[in-house]
């Protein structure tokens, strides 16, 4: 529970959690050296220090009782205070203070004023104001006594240097580890934006650099890239040349149809023409997103002109909900293809389509909904893979397709970083596709 409460708060970027790693220990050691400095070094001296001081208090005292006067007091004590660099003085009554004064920020101040009344009960006030002198004040026979010690003293000279030379030295060293770390990680950032570049459908130079692991890394991206860009470049060429190539005898056999008798020749034409749709779907599915560059882009603005170009078809379609604005970067002929695929797929098994745009600052939504039967839950999996045809109830009499309308869809989908989610409309109750990109 722990665990899962402090994650919420840990950093997410590898540069934040490495910067953490550096920071912790940093700190944790600054702060056990100070308190170790402070109780087991500096306390213990300032109280032996404080200590000695106090014997010296306790003799003045001593004195004070066995003389009459004051003067005979500072006549007797005189030697010892120039020996000691102590000063005493009578001060008047209204010039004693009430209680302690001691600055807010003494790292030994407070040790000095429990060891002092400790060992004095006579003792009446303490001043510690600065670095150079330290008053105290005794309530005596002969009235009101001022003591006047060199505060090193009491404790040691500039008992802080030491924790701003760690606080100095720390920040220092941190800095430095700061910018050799920003060193070794940039590899590994320039690494993850070639990958989420290659992940978009774009390809952005790279280099690999930096330690030896991200080097290997970095190269076995780079081999994975190519393979996959030769991959591509081959299914794309094997589709093209075989749709290609079957157009020259699709195109003999309509030529010697038209000699026929067209009663006769009706059956097989239809054939053709299914042969020809199959052919176009092929040429389609293999070109991609290939002919489409990036640009800046309202997606709003290009679903309404693909909403209208769809109406003037003929076909029941409506825009029904434009949510957010600004421009986005996207392939232009990619989604139009993506959008005008998933409103012919809803038109095929529906009457009618509603479709929708969602702009926000994470993301863009393009939704298409339908009226049709829509798709089982245990075969949306199925139903976005090439070439799959589900089931015949989904169907109905409109014809089986090829498999490749869905398909062609999550390709643009994943060309741009995005998914394609498909579930069940609440609003038609059929099908219900969702094209959702990241910003």
């Amino acid at each position: 529970m722990l665990f899962a409460w402090l994650k919420r708060y840990m950093p997410r970027s590898l540069y934040g959690r490495a910067a953490l790693i550096l920071v912790m220990p940093v700190v944790t050691l600054l702060l056990i050296a100070s308190v170790v400095f402070l109780q087991r070094h500096l306390e213990d001296v300032t109280r032996q220090m404080t200590l000695a001081v106090s014997r010296e208090i306790d003799l003045v005292v001593d004195r004070a009782e066995r003389v009459e006067t004051q003067q005979q007091l500072l006549a007797e004590m005189r030697p010892l205070l120039d020996a000691l660099a102590t000063r005493m003085r009578f001060p008047a009554p209204d010039d004693v203070p009430d209680g302690d004064i001691l600055r807010g920020f003494d790292l030994t101040g407070g040790v000095v004023t429990e060891t002092i009344r400790a060992r004095i009960p006579e003792l009446r006030a303490i001043e510690l104001l600065d670095n150079r002198n330290s008053r105290f004040y005794l309530d005596t026979r002969l009235g009101p006594i001022e003591l006047i010690f060199d505060r090193r003293r009491l404790t040691p000279a500039a008992p802080h240097q030491l924790l701003v030379t760690m606080l100095f030295f720390g920040i220092l060293m941190t800095a430095i580890s700061f910018l050799y770390m920003r060193n070794q990680l940039r590899p590994i950032t320039r690494l993850a934006r070639a990958a989420q570049a290659f992940g978009h459908g774009r390809t952005v130079d790279y280099t690999p650099s930096g330690a030896t692991e991200v080097r290997a890394a970095g190269q076995a991206f780079l081999d994975m890239r190519a393979r996959i860009e030769r991959q591509i470049e081959q299914r794309t060429m094997m589709l093209s040349g075989v749709s290609h190539d079957l157009r020259t005898p699709l195109t003999r056999l309509r030529l010697s149809l038209s000699l026929l008798d067209e009663e006769e020749a009706a059956p097989m034409r239809r054939d053709v023409d299914e042969m020809q749709r199959l052919l176009d779907a092929f040429l389609e599915f293999s070109r991609g997103v290939a002919e489409s560059g990036f640009e800046s882009l309202d997606p709003a603005e290009l679903l309404r002109e693909v909403v209208d170009d769809q109406r003037r078809a003929g076909l029941d379609v409506e825009l029904v909900e434009c949510e957010g604005q600004g421009e986005m970067t996207l392939r232009p002929m990619a989604i139009r293809r993506a959008a005008e695929n998933l409103i012919a797929n809803a038109m095929r098994y529906g009457t009618r389509a509603e479709v929708s745009v969602s702009l926000t600052p994470k993301s863009l939504r393009i939704r298409v909904e339908d009226d049709g039967p829509g798709i089982a839950a245990d075969q949306r999996g199925e139903a976005i893979k090439p070439f799959v045809r589900l089931d015949p109830a989904r169907n109905q009499d409109k014809g089986t397709g090829v498999g490749l309308g869905l398909a062609i869809v999550a390709d643009i989908a994943r060309a741009h970083g995005g998914t394609l989610r498909l579930g069940e409309s609440g609003r038609l109750g059929g099908l219900c596709a969702d094209i959702v990109i990241g910003r």
